[in-house]
């Protein structure tokens, strides 16, 4: 893949999960994916962001920088938005925040396959 072949697999993704049209997910998750060293699979890395639009109902991923370098994409993900409950191991209660995540994805075979992610907790924590 071109790094703009990548990013455009990229973008369509963020469409995707923007959308939340699981059943297209395989198109770009690889059946073994891995999360922050966790071997999640498709069907548990499925699970894990079907619960995070449950516990987030206005989730909308904004890619605020992008990088391309095949295999490999670079991201900062914007989000503003009222998660119920607990986000985060803190009291969020449906209350406005904004705050970013910064992930790396390696893609195999044009699908993602390794997703290192760290969101920025302390401008949760700043906001409440």
């Amino acid at each position: 893949m071109t790094k703009d072949d990548l990013a455009e697999t990229y973008r369509a993704y963020i469409a995707c999960l923007n959308r939340q049209d699981w059943p297209a997910l395989s198109r770009f998750v690889h059946d073994d994916v891995v999360h922050n060293a966790r071997p999640l699979g498709l069907s548990g890395y499925r699970a894990m962001l079907e619960r995070d639009f449950r516990e987030i109902p206005d989730l909308h991923f904004d890619i605020e920088l992008l990088a391309s370098d095949p295999p490999t994409i670079a991201a900062r993900l914007k989000f503003d938005c009222r998660p119920v409950g607990t986000f985060m191991g803190l009291a969020v209660n449906g209350k406005r925040v904004t705050f970013c995540e910064n992930v790396f994805y390696e893609f195999e075979s044009g699908k993602i396959r390794q997703v290192g992610s760290v969101i920025d907790k302390a401008a949760i924590e700043a906001q409440l």
